[in-house]
């Protein structure tokens, strides 16, 4: 009878009950396979999606500057609903007295720019740039995002970079795009590509300019994330500016964007 009850009730829980999580301040889910926007109704700058190797696990960072705990870790198994599971960073770059002394006293606007999170043999990465110090990275120590996480570490360091974003290729080689931040490079309305070693903590390569949309209406191209599909390297960005801006889709049949054909929304125009 028992086994009867348990049975019955299953088959009428909804899903959200069966291992979806579902926010009870604010849920986009309209419980009949559509949702409204905002998915997520907070102030999550720059967020950045990866699905896991399952396919149905689905985790999301996000810019969090000075504050701590930082780069906050969200789950979802339908893109719609998401929960706040971990943080990447417990303090701003543990295990580094420099800038955790740095950090130490009010720094708005600076510390975590625009991070990109990724999976890769067995682990998950998230890379961001940091304007004043450079390209940082900290990954799972055993592949559980929700778990523990490696001290951040500077794969790259300068000033300048921001919006990170690694590509590993079918051959083991890793790849990574960025943009600059004018205020400390002045240099800016360009994405580059350089090759880093296979495991993604050092550089190997000299920087290559892959687009520059200075002097065109592509100006203040940002943000870039680099994809693979189909034997063709993808760039995504936005451009053209906060006020007016839209969306770029770029791809090339080689990472350093020498045969780059440049989309517009809605086509797939050369």
């Amino acid at each position: 009878m028992m086994r009867k009850l348990i049975l019955t009730l299953l088959t009428v829980l909804p899903m959200s009950m069966m291992g979806q999580y579902r926010s009870l301040v604010w849920s986009p889910d309209n419980g009949d396979g559509t949702y409204t926007n905002p998915v997520i109704n907070a102030d999550y700058s720059d967020p950045d999606v990866c699905v896991g190797p399952s396919g149905e696990d689905y985790y999301m960072t996000a810019s969090s500057f000075q504050c701590t705990p930082g780069l906050p870790i969200l789950h979802s198994k339908d893109l719609v609903n998401w929960e706040i599971v971990n943080y990447a960073l417990k303090a701003l770059y543990t295990g580094d007295s420099k800038l955790t002394e740095h950090f130490s006293t009010p720094q708005h606007g600076n510390g975590v720019w625009a991070p990109s999170i990724r999976y890769h043999q067995g682990e998950y990465y998230i890379y961001w740039g940091d304007p004043d110090f450079g390209v940082m990275m900290v990954k799972t120590k055993h592949g559980d995002p929700a778990g523990e996480w490696e001290q951040p570490v500077c794969v790259i360091p300068g000033q300048g970079y921001i919006d990170t974003t690694p590509l590993w290729d079918e051959d083991g080689r890793c790849y990574l795009v960025n943009g600059w931040a004018n205020s400390r490079s002045k240099f800016a309305s360009v994405l580059t590509v350089r090759e880093m070693s296979s495991d993604g903590t050092r550089p190997i390569g000299q920087p290559v300019i892959v687009f520059d949309g200075n002097g065109t209406e592509n100006r203040t191209c940002e943000g870039p994330k680099f994809y693979k599909r189909d034997g063709w390297y993808w760039i995504m960005c936005p451009a053209g500016g906060v006020p007016e801006g839209f969306q770029l889709a770029m791809r090339s049949k080689s990472p350093y964007g020498d045969r780059y054909q440049r989309t517009s929304p809605g086509s797939l125009g050369t």
